[in-house]
């Protein structure tokens, strides 16, 4: 069995990275990434599906094919079937071992680890199944490799959590290093997305989205500035039951920021076709219009336009300015000769720490 593995820059990727990096580094397994994604990667991964399949599969085939252009011949994919009791994923990342089996003719050793919490398989069983794909079936080594997962995985949660952007976060993070900012900086503007970190992270699927709105200066929070405990208690506040395994990354998000009135409105982005996604989008957009919160739903596929894409953003946004300002000089003390409303903006504290 080959000492390294080869891990798709998708899906499961953006959200556990860190902890795979930890983990495999831990039991002195290389890890291979694929390349980011291209126009290539989608193109190349929508040759082998239905011409139906939501693009994140496409994207998570494209990376498969990357990594096995570059040599790869042990390739991650796990199989993540739900995250607690009835928790589920949607039935293509839960079955993405099969998907790759049945459609790529290459030939590659394929580790596909499962975790289901409905079947009590946990992460430590997950893990487990993984380590003895590599013939390491020593305990100690396996949960010592989890709690170095663990180290890292935790270090990049406290940096997002504190509002470092996620690409510094996780380049901190698997190089051991902590770096901590206040996340009260003041904008004009700011906003929440609700969106899947494969989504939302993916620059060539997300078409920049977090870095086009940082540039027309708005604040933007997304479901790392929430932690897990704060996002399902916001969904039990807000009215709402958790069926999928994602929905604290969306729906979660979307409520904490409502309920504490931290965003002047809120952004969900998604893939077309996404069943679970349109159910989110739906409930958030019933709670957005209860309270009189801004809202918009964007989706993409491999043919989304950059102009159009651009064109409404921009609109949410000046929508926004608009009737921030009109609110603003609505209850202004007009008596005292107040004037259009001047917006400071503080500098941000950084406080850089290392991890021995």
């Amino acid at each position: 069995m080959p000492k390294h593995i080869g891990i798709p820059r998708a899906i499961s990727y953006y959200n556990n990275y860190p902890f795979y990096y930890g983990f495999f580094k831990s039991l002195g397994i290389e890890v291979i990434l694929s390349d980011k994604t291209t126009a290539k990667t989608i193109n190349d991964g929508s040759k082998y599906v239905v011409s139906d399949t939501c693009l994140p599969i496409k994207v998570y085939v494209g990376h498969v094919i990357n990594l096995l252009d570059k040599g790869c011949d042990a390739i991650f994919v796990p199989s993540l079937q739900s995250t607690g009791y009835k928790i589920n994923n949607c039935s293509k990342v839960r079955g993405l071992p099969e998907i790759i089996r049945n459609i790529l003719p290459q030939n590659f050793t394929m580790i596909e680890p499962t975790l289901d919490k409905t079947e009590n398989i946990d992460l430590k069983n997950f893990c487990k199944q993984t380590a003895n794909a590599f013939d390491i079936c020593d305990e100690q080594k396996i949960k010592k490799a989890i709690d170095e997962g663990f180290k890292v995985y935790n270090s990049f949660m406290e940096m997002t959590k504190a509002g470092v952007c996620y690409k510094e976060a996780l380049d901190n993070a698997i190089n051991g290093k902590t770096v901590k900012k206040t996340i009260d900086i003041v904008k004009p503007i700011s906003v929440a997305i609700m969106a899947h970190g494969y989504n939302l992270f993916d620059e060539k699927i997300s078409l920049n989205l977090i870095k086009k709105l940082e540039k027309m200066n708005v604040k933007v929070y997304t479901s790392l500035n929430v932690s897990f405990d704060e996002a399902i208690k916001s969904i039990d506040e807000i009215g709402e039951v958790q069926y999928w395994a994602n929905e604290p990354e969306l729906t979660g998000t979307a409520a904490y920021y409502l309920l504490n009135k931290k965003v002047d409105g809120i952004i969900a982005l998604s893939a077309f076709g996404c069943g679970p996604d349109s159910l989110m989008a739906d409930e958030i957009y019933y709670h957005c219009k209860e309270r009189r919160v801004p809202f918009i739903h964007i989706t993409i596929d491999e043919h989304s336009g950059e102009a159009g894409f651009v064109t409404r953003i921009e609109a949410f946004i000046d929508m926004l300015l608009r009737k921030k300002r009109n609110s603003i000089i609505k209850n202004a003390d007009l008596n005292k000769k107040s004037v259009a409303p001047v917006i400071n903006i503080k500098k941000e504290k950084i406080l850089t720490t290392s991890i021995k």
